[in-house]
């Protein structure tokens, strides 16, 4: 009975202390030094470096690795080369009033669905200066870059959200195929786009931080809402350089992204490779950078994912040693025990969204999340797709409305909107379709 209470010890320790200091990286370590204590008792400390390594062997942590410092470093190499300004000259010629300014950004949010670091330090970043030119509040780009950059890197599976899950899935028996099979679950991010559309065509009412920002906005105010901003976990900067190139030296190293990604069996490891090469040979033969400019800007880049990095460490050690201490089978024979199979859809969107938002760690929460929930499905005899779908509408909504989560802080930095009024204006949207879709995982547990 002891050892049962216990191994809740470290996840509590987690939860609680993200709620409480607002940061994931303190939390996350301390929780991990809790479970070694559970684990080893006197020899906690020998434990603990034992747990280092194992998280450092672990196939899918090597994989999360070259995923945050090649995508840390492309991004670096894409803003810096000035490819995302020419993108948003290109972009701009073509845009003539709000609808199709905020359209643009719906369109630009999709061609860099591959990863929400490239969405949210792209969009605004393009667009700010044509959304404020065209009269739009910087709250309502910063609202929809938040909400769509989630929700396309789910909802479209080439992504790194999508990599990263399914290499987590694959360790439960369960792949692609069942993520495919989950999008039509998803029913929190799919909400999540309509309802974006509907406000573009006026088809949704405004309320609350939007309303008033328009509001603003028509009386005479200006667009940009200057405020002070929070740190973020990610290290990274707006772009230094204010000269746009071509279009192209965006678009190609993106789309051999995508295609060397499909190629090669959806593994996105094999694409950032091939982005990072065919950037290289396109902004050094352009003279755009030299070779050792090329370099230093990705390992500026690579460098900006440390922290992150060090912290989904601790969440994989974490895992393990929950692992070892039975708390998924405890937790599972104690839900499997309460709860009726047709409940386990909502209990799965409700537990998961209330932990990224309590943490802040989206794939963080996730190495923790499907060793729990997959295998209670098996046992259940749930359809695996209508969990994974009920779980990434989780991640989704702790995403979109968690004030520390990483991105954030980056669409703040990009369109002068702070975290709390980021999240203010986003919340409203986001309970309606929090509340539909808890419904709809109702109909389809009883169905």
């Amino acid at each position: 009975m002891v050892h049962d209470i216990l191994v809740f010890v470290p996840i509590t320790i987690l939860i609680t202390g993200a709620l409480i200091t607002k940061k994931i990286a303190e939390p996350m370590f301390f929780a991990s030094v809790a479970a070694a204590v559970i684990l080893h008792g006197k020899d906690f400390f020998t434990g603990y470096v034992e747990m280092i390594y194992g998280a450092l062997s672990n196939e899918s942590y090597q994989f999360v690795i070259i995923l945050l410092m090649g995508f840390g470093g492309l991004i670096k190499i894409l803003q810096e080369s000035g490819a995302m300004l020419g993108f948003a000259d290109l972009l701009s010629g073509r845009i003539k009033g709000p609808k199709a300014a905020m359209l643009a950004a719906v369109f630009l949010n999709i061609a860099t669905f591959v990863d929400d670091y490239i969405s949210v330090l792209t969009t605004p970043f393009v667009l700010r200066e044509t959304t404020d030119r065209c009269g739009i509040p910087r709250e309502h780009l910063a609202y929809q870059t938040n909400t769509l950059a989630g929700a396309f890197c789910v909802l479209i599976p080439f992504s790194s959200w999508t990599a990263f899950t399914v290499g987590l899935l694959s360790e439960q028996s369960v792949g692609y195929t069942d993520y495919i099979a989950g999008l039509p679950y998803m029913f929190f991010p799919l909400l999540s786009v309509v309802i974006c559309i509907l406000l573009i065509f006026g088809l949704f009412p405004k309320t609350g931080m939007l309303k008033a920002s328009y509001g603003r906005v028509a009386s005479g105010g200006s667009p940009v809402c200057e405020e002070k901003t929070e740190n973020s976990i990610i290290d990274m900067d707006m772009p230094e350089n204010d000269k746009p190139s071509s279009a192209l030296n965006a678009i190609i190293p993106i789309g051999s992204l995508i295609a060397v990604t499909m190629i090669y069996d959806n593994d996105l490891a094999y694409g950032i490779i091939a982005a990072i090469a065919v950037s290289a040979l396109m902004y050094i033969s352009q003279k755009i950078m030299t070779p050792g400019r090329f370099f230093n800007l990705f390992f500026e880049g690579a460098k900006s994912m440390c922290t992150l990095s060090i912290v989904i460490c601790f969440a994989f050690m974490l895992s393990s040693a929950n692992k070892e201490l039975g708390f998924f089978e405890i937790l599972i024979g104690s839900i499997g025990s309460t709860i009726p199979a047709w409940l386990l859809p909502l209990l799965t969107f409700v537990l998961v969204g209330a932990t990224v938002f309590a943490t802040g760690g989206y794939w963080l929460t996730q190495v923790i999340a499907i060793p729990i929930f997959m295998p209670l499905a098996q046992a259940m005899g749930m359809n695996p797709a209508i969990i994974i779908g009920a779980m990434m509408s989780g991640v989704i909504f702790g995403f979109t409305t968690c004030l520390y989560a990483d991105p954030v802080f980056l669409i703040a930095a990009g369109t002068g909107v702070n975290n709390f009024s980021l999240v203010r204006t986003s919340l409203p949207y986001a309970v309606i379709a929090a509340v539909v879709s808890a419904g709809g995982y109702v109909v389809v547990g009883l169905i």
